[in-house]
């Protein structure tokens, strides 16, 4: 295995913990980007370009007839083709958390439309879903199995927040281990059935999942209610008759205790094993090579690599594997850098270049996001999370515009997860309802100031009565920064002048004319 450490340029910060890639004929790109996406990039997919050791981000477009997608942040993902060894296919994507850490329930399928120098379109399309529907989530794996001619989607695990019946003040952000509930899903009909098997007794979250065939092997995990990190190893056969699938557990010896581990492909049955915790606050800097037989699963021990001291000394780790026996780590920058929330990257290689051949990957591959949540009760905090998921590889393009992140708005004044003032105090992974409205999401308000800004209403005192009657009433609301500022510039209302009805015109008396002879009849008439 070799290390090599890879610069980054100008948007480093765009890759942290909970990004996906994605493959396609031979190129990787990156989904789930930090934060919403910006008018340089509204898809929020990059093709990631790595040249003499140096990344760049493109970004890339989504077709007129796509649906929308959210920089989702720990799904599940994994390829599907029409059958196990399909040259075209395109990716499925369930569940994650959006920026603001709602979760989505939601399955996209995504494909690519077409590629040149300069563009590429990616088509996004939402999938609909009946019967038992998988609950939203993160921390998760979705495989695919082939058995009989037929195709069928396995989703397992993950986690998801309280019910809100069930939410209280000190538990409202809180998160609970998903049901240990196998999901069947037919893509062709659109329907999901549920599968309770015996043999699954706590709901596993970042844990790995290796798909060959008709059958997936679940390594690892973390149980959140125990929160223990148990040596678990199960084998899930799914057999696909005319009638009912079949769906059989099997528990295995010789699993490893490890969550949040990346797997990475180096030929048709032999993986990878790197990375992971085996506690809250220890990371694996061990490796296993994995051995796929037609019946049958081998897990040994193999050499790593020699870890830099900025590896082995840091807190926590992420990546994702790049396919080909490659695999792309990162770490926190911490103090060394100016920007303070870049990140260090390397590319770990687990095999020679001799064997780097192009061929196929039949196995469908899926692992899964590390640590923990906020909320938990881990000292891990969202921002430590990874997300891994199967199949890319090193590549080298040419043409479309490198994303500058410079161009850009800054992220931390967008957004409920800001700093609104010198002393707020609202924190991501910290953050209770402070009034009765809220629900996941702290309230803000308004200031007109300028253009104006958001701020959050806790860190203004403003009490809830206050707070309803400024949503309410349409007044303009001005923080405390700019509550002086705004007293300076006030002018008096001004007075409606009163209209007075104007003056009618005085009518001029209408005079007779006589004739001649009317004259001298008058006249005659008055001296008589």
């Amino acid at each position: 295995m070799s290390l090599q450490m890879v610069s980054t340029v100008s948007n480093s910060s765009l890759l942290q913990p909970g990004f996906s890639l994605l493959n396609f004929d031979g190129h990787v790109f990156l989904f789930g980007q930090k934060g919403w996406p910006k008018r340089s990039c509204p898809t929020g997919v990059f093709l990631l370009d790595i040249k003499q050791n140096e990344l760049k981000m493109k970004p890339v477009f989504f077709s007129k007839d796509s649906c929308y997608l959210p920089p989702l942040r720990y799904p599940a993902l994994c390829t599907l083709r029409s059958d196990a060894r399909a040259d075209e296919y395109q990716y499925i994507i369930h569940g994650g958390k959006t920026p603001n850490n709602d979760l989505s329930d939601k399955i996209y399928f995504i494909s690519l439309v077409s590629k040149t120098s300069k563009k590429i379109t990616f088509q996004c399309i939402e999938k609909d879903l009946g019967g038992d529907v998988p609950e939203a989530r993160y921390g998760h794996t979705i495989n695919v199995v082939h058995s009989r001619g037929k195709s069928m989607s396995v989703l397992f695990g993950g986690r998801s927040y309280t019910p809100l019946a069930q939410r209280t003040t000190e538990t409202w952000n809180s998160v609970v281990d998903c049901l240990p509930s196998v999901f069947l899903i037919d893509f062709e009909f659109g329907c999901c059935t549920s599968y309770m098997l015996p043999e699954l007794q706590d709901g596993l979250s970042f844990h790995v999942s290796i798909a060959r065939e008709d059958t997936i092997y679940i390594l690892g995990g973390h149980s959140l209610q125990n929160n223990t990190r148990p040596p678990s190893l199960y084998k899930l056969k799914i057999d696909l008759p005319l009638g009912s699938p079949a769906v059989t557990c099997t528990i295995l010896p010789g699993g490893i205790s490890v969550s949040s581990a990346i797997v990475t492909q180096i030929s048709d049955n032999e993986f990878v094993l790197v990375g992971g915790y085996l506690s809250d606050n220890q990371k694996r800097l061990a490796c296993n090579t994995i051995l796929l037989e037609d019946t049958k699963i081998e897990i040994v021990e193999s050499v790593g690599p020699e870890w830099t001291p900025d590896i082995k000394h840091c807190r926590m780790w992420f990546g994702c594997d790049m396919g080909k026996g490659s695999v792309l780590l990162g770490i926190p920058g911490a103090n060394k850098q100016i920007i303070p929330d870049a990140n260090y990257f390397y590319i770990l290689r687990c095999k020679g270049a001799e064997e780097d051949k192009e061929e196929e990957l039949i196995t469908q591959t899926c692992s899964q996001t590390s640590s923990e949540d906020p909320g938990d009760s881990t000292p891990f905090e969202d921002s430590e999370e990874f997300y891994f998921s199967a199949e890319a590889n090193s590549f080298d393009a040419d043409g479309a515009d490198t994303y500058n992140e410079d161009d850009e708005e800054d992220e931390s004044e967008t957004g409920y997860w800001i700093t609104c003032c010198a002393g707020c105090n609202i924190d991501i992974n910290t953050w209770v309802p402070f009034y009765s409205t809220e629900l996941n999401k702290p309230a803000m308000i308004l200031c007109s100031s300028g253009a104006g800004h958001w701020v959050h209403a806790q860190c203004m005192d403003l009490s809830e009565t206050m707070l309803l009657h400024l949503s309410e009433a349409n007044v303009k609301y001005f923080c405390n920064k700019h509550i002086d500022l705004n007293k300076g510039l006030q002018t008096p209302q001004k007075v409606m002048c009163l209209k007075k009805p104007p003056m009618k015109p005085l009518r001029k008396k209408k005079t007779m004319k006589l004739s001649t002879s009317a004259k001298k009849s008058f006249l005659r008439r008055l001296f008589e």
